[in-house]
């Protein structure tokens, strides 16, 4: 199968080629840095104004259109409200417009997925601001990623006590912009047993996502396009003041 993989979640955009499992091609766009390299050096724009642009880049390298494609996979969060509005509603269109089946992914799981070479627990982690992280536990063997907790908002002190529980005194590798924005906790608090990765050295988080969806696509017709919603597992700021004042 040929699946594009979509990624508007994290402030590094980012899209993907994948076919039986191979990465094909991969393009992402950083929205607060820009890679010398990169044909889209453009640090103001946002994910609305790049995504697009983006895919069409990504599909031209890899000389595949549209009708070529097996299906689509997106990230629907945790991660950034808007961005995981743009990226869900430019994937709904394509879908309605290509006649393509369309898998959603959860934002941690494809950033745990990224993992290859650590065998042990994976702390997928990513800062929702507010002294909050978006978090979900993983194990890693060789050749399998395995839920260990569900998808959730917190805390770091959870995440610490969670970390230990699950880990004991064997190593664990947290990835995501959590790891870097609380590097100094985690490593006071867990000492030796924490291991960083803010994920740079891997494959995007877009190829991520489309390998999970590939998985999902070969077992069934995917998700229903009506009944897609990002996962925000945090009300937005507005409907938080209006609950308070309520």
């Amino acid at each position: 199968m040929r699946i594009l993989g979509i990624d508007t979640a994290t402030s590094s955009a980012s899209v993907a080629l994948v076919e039986d499992g191979a990465i094909i091609a991969d393009e992402r766009y950083l929205q607060t840095a820009c890679d010398p390299g990169s044909k889209f050096n453009r640090p103001k724009s946002g994910h609305a104004e790049i995504i697009l642009p983006l895919i069409e880049s990504l599909l031209a390298a890899a000389r595949c259109s549209f009708p070529n494609l097996d299906g689509i996979a997106i990230s629907i969060g945790p991660g950034s409200f808007t961005g995981l509005r743009i990226g869900l509603s430019t994937v709904k269109g394509l879908a309605y417009g290509w006649q393509c089946p369309v898998a959603g992914v959860s934002t941690l799981w494809a950033n745990a997925a990224r993992v290859t070479d650590f065998v042990g627990v994976v702390c997928s982690l990513f800062d929702a601001r507010k002294k909050e992280v978006y978090v979900s536990f993983f194990h890693r063997t060789a050749d399998a990623l395995t839920r260990l907790s569900d998808d959730t908002i917190a805390p770091v002190s959870a995440v610490i006590d969670q970390a230990r529980n699950l880990a004991g005194d064997a190593p664990c590798l947290f990835i995501g912009d959590g790891a870097k924005v609380y590097e100094n906790v985690l490593g006071a608090s867990l000492g030796n047993a924490v291991r960083y990765c803010a994920g740079d050295g891997y494959p995007s988080l877009a190829s991520a996502v489309a390998r999970l969806g590939e998985e999902r696509l070969h077992i069934s017709d995917g998700d229903s396009l009506g009944a897609m919603v990002p996962v925000y597992l945090r009300l937005a700021e507005a409907e938080m003041k209006h609950k308070e004042l309520s």
